[in-house]
């Protein structure tokens, strides 16, 4: 049978300390850091580079466990046997999103996906771009939903484009800044604003423009993907933030906030599915990006970033 170290390692890599990989295996952290410095000891190289707040892989340690990954997963299939010939869905999809804010998005596409394959077992992971994209290339997650100019810039990676998320901003009723009627960025740069991580390229506008005007931008932007403690923020001070258009429709977003006039509309940000270009992509990963590219239209988008 394949050796358990490699088990170990992948677990490790998935779930980012030897604390959780032990958690998850059911053994004790002891045996997972044994395990993996005996695998590194006989490879002659650090899978992991150990932190304080957990582990990260290593440039050949990447290659490594990708390379595991894949050699775990198609054992499985293997001994799924009959089972898998009479149903390819079958089995748990791990979908990543980054940043976690767009969780939302996926409300109609897995539901549309749990009714066309029920055998399907859905695990939903959210967070950061670089944890997602650690999660990817240790197949941790099987394909990560997120902005796609984040994911441009990864060579080792394939995208999937999903049609563009529409959004504005957005401000508590009573701010300033609605005095004004269409604003410009520099007057929005005044203001505290609230962004999605990864957000690309919103981030870096805003970055240069902060810088344009004298601002630090990390003495003036929260980093925040939970979208009620964004609501939060921005109804609690004067801070601003980007929400999704046909989310201001509703009475809920109306009773408590604001949309600004803009000079010039905010582009629309690209959205895409991301899959390792090495990897084969298994039939439920292809089922849902084809329901993400059916549900995930930007004239249906009805709920807030």
């Amino acid at each position: 049978m394949i050796d358990r170290r490699l088990q170990h390692v992948v677990t490790t890599a998935r779930f980012g300390s030897f604390t959780a990989a032990a958690e998850r295996a059911g053994v004790t952290q002891s045996a997972i850091t044994k395990s993996v410095a005996d695998l590194e000891r006989q490879l002659g190289y650090s899978i992991f580079n150990r932190t304080a707040r957990g582990v990260l892989m290593t440039a050949e340690g990447r290659i490594f466990v990708e390379r595991a990954s894949r050699l775990l997963d198609e054992a499985q299939d293997m001994l799924r046997g009959a089972s898998q010939k009479s149903d390819p869905f079958a089995g748990v999809l791990r979908i990543g999103v980054c940043p976690a804010s767009l969780e939302w998005l996926l409300a109609e596409p897995l539901a549309k996906l749990n009714k066309q394959h029920p055998t399907i077992r859905l695990e939903i992971v959210g967070d950061s771009f670089d944890k997602i994209l650690e999660q990817l290339r240790s197949g941790g997650v099987d394909v990560a939903l997120g902005y796609d100019d984040a994911f441009k810039g990864q060579p080792d990676l394939r995208r999937e484009a999903m049609q563009p998320l529409r959004t504005t901003f957005f401000a508590r009723h009573g701010h300033p800044i609605l005095s004004c009627g269409a604003v410009t960025p520099a007057q929005i740069a005044k203001y505290a604003i609230v962004s999605p991580s990864a957000s690309l390229p919103y981030d870096n506008v805003w970055r240069q423009l902060y810088a344009e005007l004298g601002f630090d931008a990390q003495d003036r932007m929260h980093i925040i993907d939970y979208f009620p403690i964004v609501e939060r923020i921005v109804a609690k001070t004067d801070a601003i933030s980007l929400v999704a258009i046909p989310y201001t429709h509703t009475g809920i977003f109306k009773k408590r906030f604001a949309t600004l006039e803009l000079v010039d509309t905010l582009p629309a940000a690209p959205i895409c599915c991301a899959i390792r270009l090495r990897s084969n992509p298994r039939p439920a990963v292809r089922a849902f990006i084809e329901a993400c590219r059916e549900r995930i239209p930007s004239s249906d988008i009805d709920a807030a970033m």
